[in-house]
């Protein structure tokens, strides 16, 4: 086993999460990769992961794979909050079933998920958590509202959370990926497309907003593979001296700093240019 200990990773099943766990384990990392379903996870599994199923809205199914970490290992040595989704749409529009259902996932259950593994953390003097947020959780699309406000949520328990342990030697660093090739644009604009009920005051905008995702999706220059992201999320992980955010892509940086620039009609100004709105 690494120095780092044993590497909880949610949302495995596919891109951010697979590309993590998989360039961990290859790096020599034990790796328990868990998704809903085990199943998703053959091929982690013969790189040589260990498989869970872990569902990050049920208790029992996380207390469940923390609890065997700590009888195998004696401790969880990080954890990786990588499950998440985007639900879109308005925000007149958007359920609240809907919007309880994102935070749900973005932002209580990898509260939970944290606060099962901080005790063993504590106890052994160590440990490494990291919590996939996104450039979402520093600026704001329209359409993307409970999205984002889940984003900001992780960023702010991220930024209390690293004070809180540090006297621990657990470090907390957040991760802010721009547009990365996953299925979470498609997923994004399914979303948006069935939050929007047929004579919505908002559908013509809406399908704007759509076709300028699926544009953004489609240009390499914006892009990244999710490689980027695990090769981010490895540095805050073995680094001695971790940053407490990694953005990744160049669009991503790029949009950040203006947003934090310019003032807010400015802003404002640039976001309707990019959506045609």
């Amino acid at each position: 086993m690494s120095a780092l200990g044993p590497v909880l990773i949610t949302g495995c099943s596919s891109g951010i999460g697979h590309a993590t766990a998989l360039r961990l384990v290859r790096s020599g990392h034990t790796v328990y990769a868990t998704a809903r379903r085990a199943s998703a996870l053959a091929e982690l599994a013969t790189a040589g992961a260990t498989v869970r199923e872990l569902d990050i809205t049920d208790e029992v199914s996380m207390k469940g794979v923390v609890e065997d970490m700590i009888t195998q290992h004696g401790r969880v040595g990080a954890v990786v909050n990588n499950a998440g989704y985007g639900a879109y749409g308005a925000v007149e529009d958007v359920p609240l079933q809907a919007m309880r259902a994102q935070f749900e996932t973005n932002v209580f259950g990898a509260a939970r998920l944290i606060q099962l593994a901080l005790p063993s953390m504590r106890e052994a003097g160590q440990g490494r958590i990291v919590n996939l947020s996104s450039m979402g959780g520093r600026l704001t699309f329209p359409f993307g509202g409970y999205y984002h406000a889940s984003k900001h949520a992780v960023e702010a328990l991220s930024d209390a959370l690293r004070f809180e342990v540090k006297p621990f030697g657990v470090r907390v660093s957040i991760v802010e990926p721009g547009l990365i090739t996953t299925r979470f644009g498609e997923t994004a604009a399914d979303t948006m497309t069935a939050a929007t009920p047929a004579g919505s005051a908002y559908a013509a905008t809406t399908a704007k907003v759509e076709a300028a995702m699926g544009r953004s999706y489609g240009n390499r220059l914006m892009t990244a593979g999710p490689d980027a992201v695990a090769k981010a999320v490895e540095h805050a992980l073995t680094a001695r001296r971790p940053k407490s955010r990694y953005v990744v892509t160049p669009a991503a940086r790029g949009l950040i700093t203006v947003r934090a620039a310019v003032p807010g009609k400015a802003w404002d100004r640039v976001v309707g240019s990019l959506f045609g709105i």
